[in-house]
């Protein structure tokens, strides 16, 4: 078979196999070589048994003559010499079919999924399907991790399970939901267009923020809550570095192992919740001691903050929750309610139009929220296209937060 390696038969079976993989294997139909070298005129005059001169630019031969030759020459057919040079000729049309059965069989069973009749779920499952990876998940035998990523999103949001913990439940290996598994990679994912995020953050802290979102500890070291003069009761370790810091005005980070340790209890009557640093810090230099109790989220609550908050509320503390002016933000302060009870703080359409009225705004981005707490901030904020930071709204914070008033 050496001979079927030579440049003479090289490109002519190259193209032969292209058009059996395309037609099923059907030796029907023709291939043509564009400027022949001499080795491969020579080739194809000797199985069509006619003459082709130099000038001929282009030069073809029917698959059927080619079968022909080749069990002459070797004993073999086609089918057989190319399987012997370059491997099985594929059906790239059962392929194509089998793969579309495979989607439609993934798709059938996703929809067994408690969350199924949720937009966000459809809009995963529709964006696997437009970029390709439920046809890769089909060609590497990897269809299993759709039923398990549905069975992990079945189990969320959680409160305060570790993400081994969540991975073992959900598919029987505690490693399955590692930093950059492909499970961890669909799960991440839905939880991004779940939070109304177009992707997941591609950096390790953000998709930690967005496993704690759900209520998944990756991490109780790293989950931690920024706050100001938040008092607790008890003698513990952790509570008397709270009421030290409360008692000279310095912010303080608690983390989500802290407070497994050494459990917290607030006092204050009243908690105040912003989501930018900059509000905490501007409280911090300016009334110190005198501002009331604030915490800060830095985003999306982490693990940490949702219990430091349900802790307070469990001991009679009311909050009043803030965010920025944006489509994450709304669904932020009603995630907060729903959850925690709390109160919007500065967050109605007479505050934004005040935000917007200091300056330009950058563009709304992402998909749309609502605010049940005043319907007409999500319509104003929809009309006029632009986003308010928390920043702009310092001044009227910071008086909100004086001892004063």
């Amino acid at each position: 078979m050496d001979e079927l390696r030579g440049v003479g038969w090289q490109r002519l079976l190259a193209a032969a196999r292209r058009r059996l993989e395309q037609t099923g294997g059907m030796i029907d139909g023709s291939v043509g070589l564009a400027n022949p070298s001499e080795a491969e005129r020579r080739v194809i005059i000797g199985i069509t048994g006619t003459y082709r001169p130099e000038t001929v630019k282009r030069l073809t031969v029917s698959l059927a003559d080619l079968d022909d030759a080749l069990t002459k020459m070797h004993g073999m057919g086609l089918l057989q010499a190319l399987a012997s040079v370059g491997g099985p000729v594929r059906d790239r049309l059962a392929e194509r079919a089998a793969e579309v059965s495979g989607r439609q069989a993934l798709l059938a069973a996703a929809q067994s999924a408690a969350c199924a009749s949720e937009p966000w779920f459809a809009e995963w499952l529709s964006a696997m399907t437009a970029d390709g990876t439920l046809t890769r998940l089909v060609r590497r035998g990897d269809t299993h991790l759709i039923g398990q990523a549905t069975a992990v999103l079945d189990q969320l949001p959680a409160t305060f399970v570790p993400l081994p913990v969540l991975a073992e439940s959900a598919t029987g290996d505690t490693k399955a939901l590692v930093a950059g598994s492909p499970l961890a990679t669909l799960v991440l994912r839905a939880l991004a267009l779940r939070s109304g995020a177009p992707a997941p953050p591609s950096d390790r802290t953000g998709q930690r923020a967005l496993w704690e979102s759900v209520g998944v500890i990756v991490d109780d070291l790293a989950s931690q809550v920024l706050v100001l003069n938040v008092r607790t009761r008890g003698d513990e370790v952790v509570s008397r570095w709270l009421n030290d810091a409360a008692a000279f005005g310095i912010p303080f980070r608690l983390t989500l192992h802290q407070q497994g340790e050494h459990p917290v209890v607030p006092v204050a009557e009243e908690i105040f919740v912003c989501e930018n640093p900059a509000v905490l810090r501007a409280a911090a230099a300016e009334l110190g001691a005198r501002s009331a109790a604030l915490v800060c989220t830095e985003g999306i609550p982490s693990a940490a903050c949702h219990k430091l908050l349900a802790a307070a509320t469990a001991a009679g503390s009311r909050l009043r929750w803030r965010a920025d002016f944006d489509w994450t933000g709304l669904r932020i302060v009603e995630a907060a309610a729903a959850r925690h009870g709390a109160s919007p703080w500065r967050m109605g359409a007479t505050d934004y139009a005040a935000g917007l009225a200091e300056g330009e705004s950058t563009p709304l981005t992402g998909s749309r929220s609502g605010s049940p707490w005043d319907t007409a901030l999500a319509e104003a904020m929809a009309a006029e296209g632009r986003a308010v930071m928390e920043e702009r709204l310092i001044p009227l914070l910071r008086t909100d937060l004086s001892a004063d008033a």
